[in-house]
């Protein structure tokens, strides 16, 4: 058989075939006078074998190995391997999957990707118009993105994230837009987000979390002046509690 006659047989490629002969995988046939390969049924076998493990997934090096008689690992070893392989990949595919499926029952206009645990806690949340409450989402989602949060931390928030009372105080914040920043609202209302939050978060917040330097600042830029002393007075209070 000549190359175009073996490859329409076995059902592979004249360049597959070559490719074969060039990494050593498929022995080089003996040629005619012609100069054209003579391929056997042999050749065919080998060929077909080749075919059938690359198509399970094997590398070439794995299918040398497979062929070889006095090399590497028996072929139900190498299969192990890749059915455990194909498998870590069915989960990350599963996860994968699920990821996507918070994304396509999301709002329209909704921050995203987020991992599930985050999802399932801002799912909790009552739906608000207001802006300190939307920017906290956001800085949630930042926190998921950075690998800050975790499962533990957003089951933590959950029943804060709940309670219909953090509403109340988000509103009160609002209000603070346009005040002075001697307005005697900031540390009451500062003072009471610090008391709302309870000591099951802290539990849950890394102990070796380092604030990068600027967020600080460029997270209190976010907010109008009164409103940015409330977050600045909460900020230092839990530092403070984390501390203790």
């Amino acid at each position: 058989m000549r190359i175009g006659e073996i490859a329409a047989l076995v059902g592979v490629t004249t360049r597959a075939i070559r490719h074969y002969h060039h990494v050593g995988l498929l022995p080089e046939p003996e040629r005619r006078p012609n100069g054209y390969r003579a391929y056997s049924v042999r050749d065919a076998v080998l060929l077909a074998r080749v075919r059938r493990l690359t198509e399970l997934g094997l590398s070439l090096d794995e299918v040398r190995d497979v062929l070889a008689d006095d090399a590497g690992r028996e072929l139900a070893d190498v299969l192990e391997e890749l059915d455990a392989d194909l498998a870590r990949q069915e989960a990350g595919i599963g996860e994968r999957r699920r990821r996507l499926a918070v994304l396509l029952a999301a709002e329209p206009g909704e921050t995203g990707p987020l991992s599930p645990a985050l999802a399932a806690l801002l799912a909790k949340a009552p739906p608000t118009t207001s802006p300190t409450a939307v920017k906290d989402r956001e800085h949630l989602t930042l926190l998921d993105a950075s690998g800050a949060g975790g499962q533990e931390l957003y089951a933590a928030l959950g029943p804060l994230a709940a309670d219909p009372a953090l509403l109340a105080l988000y509103e009160r914040l609002d209000s603070l837009a346009g005040a002075p920043t001697d307005d005697p609202r900031i540390p009451v209302l500062a003072a009471e987000l610090v008391a709302a939050v309870p000591d099951e978060v802290f539990a849950a917040v890394p102990a070796e979390g380092q604030v990068v330097a600027g967020f600080q600042e460029a997270l209190l830029a976010e907010y109008a002046p009164a409103q940015a002393e409330v977050v600045r007075r909460v900020m230092e209070a839990f530092m403070e509690r984390g501390r203790g």
